[in-house]
């Protein structure tokens, strides 16, 4: 197996808490559990709240040994020394973000259920695209729904790059009891809000999400 430039396994994606102090807490729990990255992803508060989630938690994430990235700013990710940052559709092009900023900061990209989108990202040097959301989600539940086959066909794409290989991510609706199915359908790594860090243990929640990922003799290569 061809070594990745993201985590495989537990890819936390932090809820909408206005609490610092209980979300630094939470990660603290999720990486005991297993979790081995994460994106600051706060989409309705001011720039200023979200700046200052990210300088707390750059530092945790370091001493925890967890990537942190986040979500749709890359700029406030070389700002804060966060290892990357995450772009969706509407934002800006993955393509000229490596170009402005360079090849050590990680990216991906969402590709919802459209491989064509995920060429594009992979050209542009994407270290990881994601797909989904793959369940019903109750964070965004009117989003476009992939089929575990897409995950399938992904694989097949990043195999078929250089070493180390860009990785596969699902999200959407993932949880502890389905998470080998995403597992065995192709996917590297999970994104995982709610069920998460809304479980009644975290830490229980994480290991149960990485465990098809760290012995899984079932998945496909």
């Amino acid at each position: 197996m061809k070594p990745l430039r993201f985590p495989a396994g537990l890819y936390g994606v932090t809820p909408e808490w206005d609490d610092t102090d209980r979300l630094m807490q939470a990660v603290r729990k999720a990486a005991e559990g297993g979790m081995r990255s994460l994106q600051l992803r706060r989409k309705n508060v001011p720039d200023a709240v979200r700046a200052e989630q990210a300088r707390a938690l750059a530092p945790l994430c370091r001493e925890l040994g967890v990537v942190f990235l986040i979500n749709d700013d890359w700029r406030l990710a070389l700002d804060v020394g966060a290892d990357g940052a995450h772009v969706g559709r509407e934002d800006e092009s993955l393509a000229r973000i490596r170009a402005e900023a360079g090849p050590d900061l990680i990216l991906g990209g969402s590709s919802y259920d459209d491989l064509a989108r995920a060429r594009e990202l992979l050209d542009a040097g994407a270290d990881y695209i994601a797909f989904g959301a793959m369940f019903a989600s109750t964070v965004k539940p009117d989003t476009v729904r992939a089929p575990l086959s897409v995950l399938t066909e992904a694989r097949r794409l990043v195999e078929e790059r250089d070493a180390p290989r860009p990785a596969v991510v699902a999200i959407g609706g993932i949880t502890p009891d389905n998470a080998l199915l995403v597992a065995q359908a192709g996917a590297d790594a999970v994104a995982v809000i709610t069920a998460l860090f809304e479980a009644p243990s975290i830490r229980a929640a994480a290991a149960a999400c990485s465990a098809p990922f760290i012995v899984n003799p079932n998945r496909k290569p």
